[in-house]
């Protein structure tokens, strides 16, 4: 895996299309401040991070091990915040090139309580999604989902503008469900289907979701929708492909199949 540099760390967040829904209260401390405070206590209860460092550090091939190495002496030098946060974004992606996105989210958090801009919350919680994707262990994977949560909560807490991380985050869950509550992702993404009708991205999730549940007639509904919106996001092709195949449409199925392969040559 190549390493990520300090400018390309910011393109993290475009590894997942996710994005989705949150729950808005009423408070009266800042939202800067509200995602700070849940940040901080979300770290105190969830799984040590220097435990995972310490784990994640063994098996490190020795160029991995000298960049990391060579991360943690620039951020020792570190005297400022905006030296701090450099030396955060190097950490992040050094530890994103060694294949560690649990600890690259971690740091990436760390540029985000300095910042404190919705963006950086963003990334984070993209870092922390592909981690959730990506791991198998238990103990990494609640970990990241925790953080995912947080992170984007505070993206939009701070932005509540900010689409992409409401869909995200309606993603996480139905990626990992809670136990009282085994629809919530996709009634997020219901909602906000009927917020923003015409949104790409909310259609093809929720084909996606369609096909994963045998609802062919009403994913390729949305996808089709999606790819009249949009033909040049070849992702509707795919799915579309796919749902008709499920429904035994095998005409349909192999137009859309022949356009989802000219995406891909």
């Amino acid at each position: 895996m190549s390493k990520i540099n300090n400018k390309q760390w910011l393109a993290l967040g475009a590894f997942l299309v996710l994005f989705l829904v949150l729950y808005f209260q009423c408070e009266t401390k800042p939202p800067t401040q509200q995602a700070i405070e849940k940040s901080r206590a979300l770290n105190a209860e969830s799984t040590d991070i220097n435990a995972l460092l310490k784990e994640a550090k063994v098996g490190l091939e020795s160029r991995e091990a000298n960049d990391i190495l060579a991360a943690e002496a620039q951020l020792n030098d570190a005297t400022s915040d905006s030296t701090r946060v450099e030396a955060f974004k190097g950490l992040a992606s050094v530890w994103y090139a060694a294949g560690k996105p649990e600890i690259s989210g971690y740091y990436a958090e760390l540029v985000a309580e300095i910042e404190e801009q919705a963006e950086p919350w963003a990334i984070a919680g993209t870092t922390f999604s592909i981690c959730l994707q990506q791991t198998q262990a238990e103990k990494i994977k609640s970990f990241c989902r925790d953080h995912a949560i947080q992170a984007f909560e505070n993206a939009i807490s701070i932005n509540s503008s900010d689409t992409d991380s409401r869909i995200n985050l309606a993603l996480i869950y139905t990626e990992a469900p809670p136990a009282d509550q085994p629809m919530k992702g996709i009634l997020m993404l219901r909602e906000l289907n009927e917020q923003f009708p015409e949104n790409t991205s909310v259609l093809i999730n929720l084909g996606r979701l369609g096909i994963q549940t045998g609802q062919f007639d009403k994913a390729i509904g949305r996808l089709e929708k999606a790819y009249e919106l949009n033909p040049t996001d070849l992702r509707a092709a795919c799915l579309l492909a796919e749902a008709y195949r499920g429904l035994g449409n095998e005409v349909e199925s192999a137009k859309y199949a022949s356009l989802c392969q000219q995406g891909t040559n």
